[in-house]
């Protein structure tokens, strides 16, 4: 064991160029075997196209790749599987029509005379989401199961196919603070069977918990390495945006003004079984104040903004906004009063193929400033994007003619809430409004939501963050099971208790107070 090399994957000198932008600048990066190491940066710093280079997504211009001390070529993916180089994608790559169990032999079947052998994959995953805890539903199609539930699917797919190299690329940007913990304690569990895991985040919590090393990239330029143990959360916060960066919310009382959103005994129907998702829930919302809808993921949240936006139709109840019912009417009638910040960006935040400059006027091209006679001015369109990409520093490679699918993840979430502030509606939902974004864009995004509410704006959030549910809200609603089983105070509240409500453990009675 004495020339054993030290290392299980180096990426040695690594540059990368797309238009406009260099993605990669000679970054070095050298993962050890059983270790759990985190790959920390901005959104934008070459997180995403590093591990995507390692997974054969990409061809690096310049560097090279080693396994086991030995150079590799890594064309595609397929040649990383080869090598054992697993990956689950930030945006997961599943089929939606096709089963769990489908979905993770896909690609890897097993045949025997041209015939799947299906009882022996189901043998093999059912052993393997024992072994590791991953508990699910082999025969649900995948569209109808929760996001939590579909990385676990991306994990099990790896595991079937016996990968030693794990990467993980931002892996709890869509998950709850229990599944994140169960997240953790799988990482952990695999890395000591001795898989070496990559582990792409910019939550510094989480990387705290879980990592043994730490590499930070910052516009794409590798800035150290550092052991876990000797740093902290504002060491590491400096290291990746380049300043001190404020970790708390700042903000005064809210001064609640008038009723904006009256929401009455709504009913919203689940598309995965026969009763309801949203079960006679009411609350309200004034303008000045933000209310948060805290809950486990798949508790009726996402159905009951899509109740609220017209993405689905309501069952019954009333909503009513600035003193007008609209449980009946067009999508683009209540927009006229909501700007909505969506859960899933790329379904219903933007157009991916479009540009930048015509995402950021989706639901406004048809006013007088950006049209004429039908016809779009495209100066108006392109000086108004240049705006908003400045306040809010969205990061592309060229501009507002940027195509939306190629910028990070955490850049196409800063286009949606700058669109949808700028419109200026007296309502503002946001779900999930921080998610996949690092420290200083939360900080800024926060801020921005802290001003808005101080303008009179109603804001109505929701979020699976605890530590944003607690700093940001001046109300606090609980939903489980598609019922409000509490409301809370933030000032008077702890995350203990919290997470009782929202695992079903404690709730209010109906007509009384918290007790």
């Amino acid at each position: 064991m004495e020339n054993a090399p030290q290392y299980v994957i180096e990426m040695l000198h690594i540059t990368k160029e797309f238009p406009g932008i260099r993605a990669n600048d000679d970054i070095t990066l050298q993962l050890r075997k059983g270790e759990i190491h985190a790959l920390l940066g901005e959104n934008g710093a070459g997180k995403s196209t590093l591990m995507s280079i390692l997974f054969g997504m990409y061809q690096p211009d310049a560097g090279e790749i080693r396994k086991d001390g030995k150079p590799v070529t890594i064309q595609n993916p397929n040649d990383a599987t080869a090598l054992g180089i697993g990956m689950v994608h930030q945006h997961f790559k599943l089929i939606e029509v096709f089963t769990v169990l489908d979905n993770i032999i896909l690609g890897a079947e097993d045949t025997k005379l041209g015939f799947l052998k299906k009882k022996e994959a189901r043998r093999k995953v059912m052993d393997l989401s024992q072994r590791y805890g991953l508990k699910i539903d082999l025969d649900a199609k995948v569209e109808d199961i929760t996001v939590g539930m579909q990385q676990r699917v991306e994990i099990l797919k790896m595991l079937y196919r016996d990968n030693e190299i794990l990467i993980f690329d931002e892996p709890t940007a869509v998950l709850t603070p229990q599944e994140i913990d169960e997240l953790m304690q799988i990482m952990k569990s695999l890395a000591a069977e001795g898989k070496s895991i990559l582990f792409i985040s910019h939550k510094l919590n989480e990387i705290m918990t879980v990592s043994d090393r730490i590499t930070v990239l910052r516009k794409g330029k590798y800035i150290g390495t550092v052991e876990t143990k000797d740093t902290d959360k504002q060491a590491l916060s400096n290291m990746m945006v380049g300043r001190p960066v404020q970790l708390e919310v700042n903000k005064s009382e809210a001064k609640p003004g008038e009723v904006v959103l009256q929401v009455k005994e709504l009913r919203v129907p689940s598309k995965l079984h026969k009763k309801d998702a949203v079960q006679g829930v009411s609350f309200s919302v004034r303008a000045g104040e933000i209310v948060c809808l805290a809950g486990i993921d798949g508790n009726g949240q996402s159905e009951l903004i899509y109740g609220l936006t017209g993405l689905e139709k309501c069952s019954g109840g009333s909503i009513t906004l600035c003193g007008e019912e609209i449980s009946h009417t067009s999508i683009r009638k209540r927009l006229k009063n909501i700007s909505h910040i969506p859960e899933d960006r790329h379904k219903h935040g933007l157009v991916l193929d479009f540009t930048l400059e015509q995402n950021m006027v989706l639901q406004r091209f048809q006013e007088p400033k950006f049209q004429k006679f039908g016809f779009i001015k495209q100066d108006a369109v392109r000086s108004y994007a240049e705006v908003l990409i400045d306040q809010y520093d969205v990061r592309s490679g060229q501009g507002p003619i940027t195509v939306a699918r190629s910028m990070s993840g955490g850049n196409q979430q800063k286009a949606i809430i700058a669109r949808e502030v700028d419109r200026d509606k007296p309502l503002i939902v946001a779900v999930q409004p921080t998610r996949g974004l690092d420290v200083g864009a939360i900080e800024y995004i926060h801020s921005q939501l802290v001003a808005e509410r101080d303008r009179g704006k109603a804001i109505l959030l929701v979020s699976l963050e605890l530590d944003e549910v607690m700093s940001l809200s001046d109300r606090i609603l609980v939903l489980y099971e598609g019922e409000i089983v509490g409301e809370l105070d933030p000032k008077k509240t702890n995350i203990q208790e919290l997470g009782l409500y929202m695992a079903g453990a404690k709730r209010a009675e109906k007509g009384g107070g918290t007790e």
